[in-house]
């Protein structure tokens, strides 16, 4: 399935907001980004980096700034989704809203991209793990993936981290994000069981692939 016709799945899907997702979208294409669908969200690109996704909470229609952290935002409107480190969302409750802000969320987008040209970027905390970007946004993009992430123990996230860091494209190490998104979910580590057959658990020794 082609980007085009996967986000225009996902428009004709929407239940929630539809009628505020769908007008934030000719507004976002309309700054000249690239539109696909990653982390099953609309999610809009400049050169290929990813700059803002469309999307939608319980309480509001939303569109998320990956470096939303290093975005001037002149309204003080970004909001931080639980202890996110670089990714911020803009809420939205009714189209009405969405025109009235139109330039406002524009300026944002604006800015957005120019963060990502000039290569800015959240420096981790001393004690943090220094996450590849691909890895980075989907935690930060995605809350039930980043408190999932969270609760793994320091060396599962440091293997997980590298395993992604050693794919050389950057759509490979988003391939192995997905990949591992179900086990990561689950709570276990790169190497682990999660079929339940292996015979040196908790370690996979690759039962799953026999009949």
């Amino acid at each position: 399935m082609s980007d085009s016709i996967a986000a225009e799945a996902w428009f004709a899907e929407r239940d929630e907001w539809r009628a505020e997702v769908t007008a934030l979208r000719p507004i976002v294409l309309g700054t000249g980004l690239t539109e696909t669908v990653k982390w099953k969200h609309p999610c809009y690109t400049d050169r290929g980096k990813n700059v803002v996704l469309i999307g939608w909470r319980k309480d509001c229609a939303l569109v998320s700034f990956l470096k939303g952290a290093l975005v001037d935002d002149s309204r003080k409107r970004l909001v931080q989704p639980g202890q996110a480190r670089s990714g911020r969302y803009l809420p939205f409750t009714s189209v009405k809203q969405i025109e009235e802000e139109r330039d406002y969320l524009l300026d944002l987008i604006a800015k957005a991209i120019a963060v990502e040209r000039t290569g800015l970027r959240v420096e981790p905390l001393p004690d943090e793990i220094e996450m590849v970007a691909e890895l980075q946004q989907r935690l930060d993009a995605d809350v039930s993936f980043r408190t999932a992430f969270e609760a793994l123990t320091l060396g599962r996230r440091r293997q997980y981290n590298l395993h992604f860091a050693k794919a050389k494209k950057a759509s490979t190490r988003e391939s192995r994000i997905t990949q591992c998104t179900e086990r990561i979910m689950m709570g276990k580590g790169l190497t682990d069981c999660i079929c339940g057959r292996s015979q040196r658990m908790p370690r996979c020794d690759g039962s799953h692939r026999k009949p």
